[in-house]
C-alpha cells in the first residue's frame, strides 16, 4: 500500500492541561499539512482553525489538507474509514494522524486500538505518546488519580503546560524531578519554548526522518532508563516540603522502569517465551515495552518489538544494525509489577544456552517458578 503505514501520535493529558490549545498551535504549522486530527466531539473541542474548506460526515475538511473528524463508535472504525477515503480518493494524502484522547482516558486500550487490529496494523503505525502535563495542578492531579500517572508513564514526550504561572519555581522544579521518576526515558518540554513545535513532538519512532536511519538509543530512551534504573531507590521515600512522599505520591512507586540488557545473541524461541510469559502473567500491568534483539539465528539483521499490555506490534527485522552495539536491549515501563519479577525472568532465559531452555509446557502450568517467585 503506497504511503503506508501512517505515523499515529497519540496526544493525551488530564482534563485541564491544554491539549486543545496545543493542537491549535500545532494546526497552523505548514508541516502538519495532510494530517488527520482525530477528536472526541467537535462540541467539547474548538479547532479554531480559520481555514474550513468543507464538512461532511463527522470530518471536516480544511484547506490546507488537514482533516478533523469525530470518533464515531470505535475507535477502529474511524482509522478504517480514513483508510478507505485514502484508498478510494476522496482523500488526496494523508501524512499523519493526530488522537487526541479524552481527560480521563487511560491511554493504554486507545494504543492497543491502533496495534492490535489485523488490517489497521499494516496501515498505521505508532509513532508516540504526547502527554501534557499542568503545571499548576500537576501535582494534585498525579496525587489523586492513577490514569494521569499512567498517561505520563507511557508517554515519549512530556510537555508541561501553564508553567508561567506557577509562582514559586521550586514547586515547579519539583514536579519536573516526579514527571522524570516516572517515565525516565521521556524528553520533558516546555509547552511555552519556542522548540516545542511539530519537530520536536512528533517523529518519535524508531526512525529518524531527517536521517531516514534507525536510532535506537533516542527511541528506546535507553541512557535515561538506564541512569533511573541505578539511582531508582534513591527518590523513594523521601520527605519532599514536609508531607510524605512516599504516602502522597502513592501512584508514583506503582509504576517502574525496567532497563535490560544482555550481551551477544539470544535463541528466538527464548525471546518467544519471555515475551509470552510475561504478558500472558502480568499482561494488564506492562504498560508499554520496547526493545532491540541480536537474534542467534542471524545476528547481522536485529528484531525490532514494541508492546503496549498484553498487544505485541508485529515484530520488524532491520536491514543491519544502525549502530555499534548489538545484543539485546529492552525497555519496560510497568505499573504494579512484582519487584525483580521481570529481571528474574528476563535472566531465566537469557542466561541459559538454548539446549537448556525449560519446557514451555511447564512454564506455562508454574510461570512463577522460572522467576524463582
Amino acid at each position: 500500500m503506497n504511503g503506508f503505514p501512517i505515523p499515529v501520535s497519540v496526544l493525551t493529558g488530564f482534563l485541564g492541561a491544554g491539549k486543545t490549545t496545543l493542537l491549535n498551535r500545532l494546526l497552523k504549522d505548514p508541516a502538519l499539512a495532510d494530517t488527520a486530527v482525530i477528536i472526541n466531539e467537535f462540541g467539547e473541542v474548538a479547532i479554531d482553525h480559520l481555514l474550513v474548506e468543507q464538512a461532511s460526515d463527522g470530518i471536516i475538511q480544511l484547506s490546507d489538507g488537514c482533516l478533523c473528524c469525530t470518533v464515531r463508535g470505535e475507535l477502529v472504525d474511524t482509522l478504517a474509514d480514513l483508510v478507505d477515503r485514502l484508498q478510494t480518493g476522496r482523500i488526496a494524502r494523508l501524512a499523519r494522524v493526530i488522537l487526541e484522547t479524552t481527560g480521563l482516558a487511560d491511554p493504554a486500550p486507545v494504543l492497543q486500538s491502533i496495534m492490535a487490529h489485523p488490517a489497521l496494523v499494516q496501515a498505521f503505525r505508532l509513532d508516540g505518546v504526547i502527554t501534557l502535563v499542568d503545571a499548576v495542578n500537576g501535582d494534585a492531579t498525579l496525587d489523586a488519580h492513577v490514569e494521569a500517572v499512567k498517561q505520563v508513564a507511557v508517554a515519549d514526550r512530556i510537555v508541561l503546560s501553564k508553567a508561567d504561572l506557577v509562582t514559586d519555581r521550586d514547586d515547579l522544579e519539583t514536579l519536573r524531578a516526579r514527571l522524570r521518576q516516572i517515565n525516565p526515558g521521556a524528553q520533558l518540554l516546555d509547552v511555552g519554548e519556542t522548540k516545542t513545535g511539530v519537530a520536536a513532538l512528533f517523529d518519535c519512532g524508531l526512525y529518524n526522518p531527517a536521517t531516514k536511519s534507525a536510532d535506537v538509543q533516542r527511541w528506546l530512551g535507553e541512557e535515561a532508563a538506564h541512569d533511573h534504573d541505578h539511582h531508582d531507590h534513591e527518590g523513594h521515600g523521601h520527605d519532599h516540603g514536609g508531607h510524605e512522599h512516599g504516602h502522597a505520591h502513592r501512584h508514583d512507586q506503582r509504576v517502574k522502569t525496567h532497563s535490560l540488557v544482555h550481551d551477544g545473541p539470544v535463541p528466538f524461541s527464548a525471546i518467544e517465551m519471555f515475551l509470552d510469559l510475561l504478558r500472558s502473567t502480568h499482561g494488564e500491568r506492562l504498560l508499554r515495552m520496547k526493545g532491540v534483539i541480536e537474534l542467534q539465528e542471524d545476528p547481522s539483521r536485529p528484531l525490532v518489538v514494541h508492546g503496549v499490555q498484553k498487544i505485541l506490534h508485529p515484530p520488524v527485522r532491520l536491514p543491519s544494525w544502525p549502530d555499534g552495539q548489538r545484543g539485546t536491549r529492552l525497555v519496560l515501563i510497568t505499573l504494579d509489577m512484582p519487584e525483580d519479577y521481570v529481571r528474574r525472568l528476563f535472566a531465566a532465559f537469557t542466561n541459559r544456552p538454548s539446549v537448556d531452555m525449560p519446557d514451555r509446557a511447564a512454564l506455562e502450568n508454574n510461570p512463577l517458578a522460572i522467576a524463582g517467585l
